[in-house]
């Protein structure tokens, strides 16, 4: 790490000795695909937000918890701020509206291998009501995707946020440089999230990860794996309602070691027949392919085995309809 780039990895005041214990929430935000999911994955260290090359792959803010001795860190990952374009999207907005209220810090995430941009500056307007407000809750920039780019560029890409921050009049907290994938930083950036929240004890059990819900997470699998290779246009319309989860009586034995057995059925919902025919692929293959991926993940979340049942659907033009939105969850 270079020199410039240790200071801006600076925490707000170092923890006053080792028996001071500090515990809350701190909430990543950015446009969407800047790899707010994926740094939750690596911080937590296990897998609890699920991950895509497609925008607007998280649709919920995800709780993954950091416990350690001195902290407990709950982060927050939260749907991509945009300037949305159908009723969806302005409610994935209205989410992370409602849950920066709420944090004692929020990590600012900028990909170091895209330019500082018109979605960063809206993204950065909407934060400065929170820096500047009463509670003045601090703002920390974070560089994602520092594998990706060579010193130099990265040394322009720190100043660019610098820049950012001057051109709003406003002071980010820190600005820390990170590598999810290499791990370059993390823990470090750990260190300066904790160092802005309020002493307290623990917020949940020691050892749990995640506050979500089984089902939800169990629907975020399914649609990770349907999102997988698919084009463009799809990750948009595409929603998942797990329609019932339950173990089957009797499945399992204790004694000979054998798992019990979870029937899992989902229904996947797209806005066209068109759509529907992507997730189900030639003959059914791409469906089948969709239920293999996914269910290996369920079992690896559920540490049981699984039988996935998958019914694609149609619901026309959801994202535009309020009485949808509702009953597919938003």
């Amino acid at each position: 790490m270079t020199s410039s780039q240790e200071q801006t990895a600076r925490p707000a005041e170092p923890l006053a000795d080792d028996l001071v214990h500090r515990s809350g929430f701190a909430c990543l935000v950015g446009r969407p695909n800047v790899g707010k999911s994926t740094l939750t994955n690596a911080m937590v260290g296990e897998k609890v937000a699920i991950m895509s090359a497609r925008p607007q792959t998280t649709r919920h803010t995800i709780r993954g918890i950091v416990s350690r001795p001195d902290a407990q860190l709950i982060l927050v990952d939260t749907p991509g701020l945009h300037r949305p374009r159908t009723l969806l999207g302005q409610r994935l907005n209205d989410l992370v509206a409602g849950t920066l209220g709420e944090v004692d810090v929020v990590a600012f995430c900028l990909p170091a291998d895209q330019a500082i941009g018109p979605g960063d500056k809206f993204i950065a307007e909407q934060l400065v009501p929170l820096m500047t407000s009463r509670r003045k809750v601090p703002v920390v920039v974070v560089v994602t995707k520092a594998d990706t780019v060579q010193k130099g560029e990265l040394a322009e890409h720190l100043m660019e946020a610098e820049a950012l921050a001057q051109s709003l009049d406003v002071e980010w907290a820190a600005i820390v440089p990170v590598s999810a994938i290499g791990g370059y930083q993390v823990h470090e950036l750990e260190d300066v999230l904790i160092s802005y929240l309020p002493e307290g004890p623990d917020l949940y059990p020691d050892g749990e990860l995640t506050d979500e819900p089984e089902m939800v997470m169990v629907g975020e699998l399914v649609r990770e794996a349907a999102l997988e290779g698919v084009r463009d246009e799809l990750p948009h319309s595409l929603a998942v309602v797990v329609d019932e989860m339950n173990e089957r009586p009797g499945s399992g034995d204790p004694e000979s070691g054998k798992l019990p057995l979870v029937d899992v059925h989902v229904s996947l919902y797209v806005e066209r027949d068109s759509q529907k025919a992507i997730i189900i692929g030639k003959g059914g293959a791409r469906l089948r392919e969709v239920g293999t991926r996914a269910r290996q993940g369920i079992e690896r979340l559920l540490g049981k085995r699984v039988y996935l049942d998958l019914h694609v659907k149609v619901a026309k033009d959801w994202q535009r309809d309020p009485k949808q939105l509702r009953k597919l969850g938003f």
